[in-house]
């Protein structure tokens, strides 16, 4: 028994509006739907477990997660808790830092999914939760992404209370697979991007999710090393796509688990260069949030520890995500230098070396398309760089035509568009913000709802003029009504007055 109340457990506790007494019973009630009848569990414990840090038995913790999870309309996993799985069961600290101990990539990715899943299945929304910092994680993280990765022969075994039952968390039950199922595998992922990169993450995320369950479940059997290593890229690919689609929905600190997961099956899989663009997704996701200095912060991490073997094209991205947030911060010349210097680097890239999988979708286009998008976001402090954002935005729309990724030229548009606005060009700004509205309403991206609605603000000064009054009556009648009422300044959650948010 601890000595010390278990805050973690308190302050979640807090939350959920139950008693200790009620807490009690719905433990007993669902440890018998997981196939546990004979747990008891009184009030007296429950207090024991919050009020003196004691930590219960397995499968109790993972009952808790369940009755967590499912209450909060989050993903609430056993170190959320407060509890140590591996002081559970006698088996050393593990602790619930980062990183993960070896061999546990499995087997965290294959519990956070299930919950995940639950929550899907029952149609709870996420609630809000912290984001861990840059700093927090760059500090976690740096030591272990510099060391080499070194595959192990067989796959980990998972025979500790992460290996979560089928009846909690959906678990998929795998087994050992060939060579021709990972290129069924690997070909899905590219289906799922597509797909993300046309419409969205909102419709897909689910079954992006299940699929990167069923991987998790086939990495806790043994495969010969090269089929192993293609089954953690499958699982790292997988991861950041649920965390993006996760990102374009709103569900921050689950989108921000993903990035993190997908940064550590990219390494268990020996691929550093992975491993790193997963964590350059940490860091939009931080810039859309207004916390640049924590994308600062992960940007160091993603570019050190990403290796010698990175392509200058992927490291030409690198600089691209490190120049917004420069950008974001007001810093003009800094962001100029680092955009310089991704444009030589992108030309120098001769395709000698074939681009990954994950670095396919980072072409001129996305190039012209994040320049636009940083000379955009420097016009907030600095209102002459919205003439080159037009440069770069126009550029990034033109190479675009007839690829088929339609959210992507939204964002150009939107970022044309804001641009002619703060370049008082009210005109042209009305054009290209109607080009973003004639296909904005079939993506189920909340980002794009994000990126009209500090659009919309800007065309406040022009509110006089009757074409651009038509355009706000269209784009308030275009927007989903919780934006809707964000965007003319009513309650809710978005970018702070100034802050703009993007991809």
């Amino acid at each position: 028994m601890g000595n010390e109340a278990n805050t973690r457990l308190s302050d979640l506790f807090g939350l959920t509006g139950w008693s200790k007494g009620e807490l009690a019973r719905l433990v007993n009630r669902q440890a018998a739907a997981m196939g546990h009848p004979q747990l008891a569990t009184d009030t007296s414990r429950v207090r024991r477990w919050i009020d003196t840090g004691e930590s219960p038995r397995e499968p109790v913790p993972k009952v808790l997660a369940a009755l967590f999870t499912e209450r909060l309309g989050r993903v609430v996993t056993i170190e959320d808790l407060g509890f140590d799985r591996r002081r559970l069961t006698g088996r050393g600290q593990a602790g619930d830092g980062l990183p993960w101990p070896p061999g546990r990539t499995a087997a965290v990715l294959t519990e956070f999914t299930g919950m995940d899943l639950m929550l899907n299945r029952r149609g709870l929304v996420g609630a809000s939760a912290a984001l861990a910092t840059g700093s927090v994680l760059s500090s976690a993280m740096h030591d272990w992404l510099h060391t080499d990765p070194a595959l192990a022969a067989d796959a980990p075994v998972l025979d500790d209370p992460l290996n979560a039952d089928p009846a909690a968390y959906d678990r998929y039950e795998a087994v050992p697979v060939g060579s021709q199922e990972i290129e069924s595998l690997e070909h899905s992922v590219e289906v799922f991007r597509a797909w993300d990169s046309s419409r969205g993450g909102g419709l897909q995320r689910k079954a992006v999710v299940g699929q990167l369950n069923e991987v998790g479940g086939m990495l806790s059997y043994p495969h010969p090393a090269h089929l192993q290593r293609r089954l953690w890229g499958v699982a790292a690919n997988l991861a950041v796509l649920a965390g993006w689609m996760s990102h374009d929905v709103g569900l921050e600190p689950t989108a921000q688990k993903y990035f993190l997961i997908a940064a550590h099956a990219a390494r268990e899989g020996g691929d550093r260069p992975r491993a790193g663009e997963a964590l350059s997704r940490a860091a939009r996701q931080m810039v859309h949030l207004g916390r640049p200095d924590d994308a600062m912060d992960l940007m160091k991490l993603a570019a050190s520890g990403s290796g010698d073997a990175t392509l200058p094209r992927t490291r030409a991205m690198l600089h691209t995500i490190e120049a917004w947030a420069q950008a974001s911060m007001g810093h003009g010349q800094a962001m100029r230098r680092t955009l310089g210097e991704a444009e030589q680097l992108f030309v120098s890239d001769q395709g000698d070396t074939p681009s990954p999988s994950w670095m396919q979708h980072f072409d001129e286009a996305d190039l012209h398309g994040m320049e636009a998008l940083a000379y955009r976001t420097l016009a907030d402090h600095e209102p002459s760089a919205a003439a080159q954002a037009q440069v770069h935005a126009k550029q990034a729309i033109q190479l675009r035509v007839a690829t088929g990724r339609e959210r992507s030229m939204i964002f150009d548009y939107l970022s044309l568009a804001s641009a002619c606005f703060i370049a008082d060009d009210p005109e042209q700004a009305d054009r290209y913000a109607r080009m973003a509205l004639l296909t904005i309403g079939q993506t189920s991206s909340h980002r794009t709802w994000d990126r009209l609605r500090e659009m919309y603000r800007l065309t406040a000064r022009y509110a006089g003029q009757s074409d651009i009054q038509d355009l706000r009556r269209e784009i308030e009648t275009t927007m989903p009504a919780r934006t809707r009422t964000r965007a003319r300044g009513g309650k809710g959650k978005g970018a702070p007055p100034g802050r703009y948010r993007q991809v």
